[in-house]
């Protein structure tokens, strides 16, 4: 292999492409602390590969994150694993579906009917045709004649059951709120921490463009020097 086309690592020690190499004056103070704690003797004289600078980014922000939450949870070790990964936050969370019992079932489906137009529609028609069918086709001797004692029973009992009916239908919408809520955290977490590493890849390219702008320019101020010698 031709050692013109790579480079030794200061940290690792290990050899890779010269694309890779990556100057430690270029690179941000509380990232180059973290090496430097690893690595006492790296100077900014010193060079690494940028796989080993994307590790210690990385490492940087589960450091951020360990000092301004605190320990880390199940859902910030998730956000932390997306972006090592490069994976879309958004399509994990929206695909995920949560295990649902069977009360819990029968919960979300007796809330999704019970709170629409075809239950009071149907419920409507129901109570009609039941007066209707005593008073007129059965002239009011029929098994529930008027004032209709049968069906106070029945609609006594149905709003008994109403009651815990609701309250199950209201704790299933805060459970789903939690979790949209949970959602929403990881993914503005993730968002938060992609804006923080772009900014310190920003830092680092302009930093690099400028160390190679003052190399030009010293080829360039060589090369002058050079032409005004040979003109003397």
């Amino acid at each position: 292999m031709n050692n013109n086309l790579t480079f030794i690592s200061d940290v690792s020690k290990k050899e890779f492409p010269i694309a890779d190499k990556v100057l430690a004056k270029t690179v941000r103070n509380p990232i180059l602390s973290l090496i430097k704690n690893d690595f006492p003797d790296f100077k900014e004289e010193d060079c690494l590969s940028v796989s080993e600078l994307h590790l210690y980014r990385e490492k940087y922000i589960s450091n951020y994150l360990s000092v301004e939450i605190g320990e880390l949870s199940n859902l910030e070790n998730k956000v932390v694993d997306a972006l090592n990964e490069d994976v879309s936050l958004v399509n994990t969370v929206e695909d995920e579906i949560g295990i649902r019992t069977f009360g819990q079932k029968i919960a979300d489906r007796v809330a999704a009917f019970g709170g629409s137009w075809k239950f009071i529609i149907l419920f409507g028609f129901f109570i009609l045709l039941w007066i209707a069918a005593n008073i007129y086709l059965l002239l009011n001797k029929g098994f529930d004649p008027y004032p209709f004692i049968l069906l106070n029973l029945i609609l006594s009992c149905l709003a008994a059951l109403q009651a815990p009916v609701i309250m199950m239908s209201q704790n299933r919408q805060e459970e789903k709120d939690r979790d949209r809520a949970k959602k929403d955290y990881m993914i503005n977490l993730k968002s938060e921490l992609e804006i923080r590493m772009l900014h310190e890849k920003l830092d680092h390219l302009i930093m690099h463009q400028q160390e190679e702008l003052i190399e030009i320019q010293k080829v360039q101020i060589e090369m002058m020097n050079d032409i005004l010698s040979r003109i003397k």
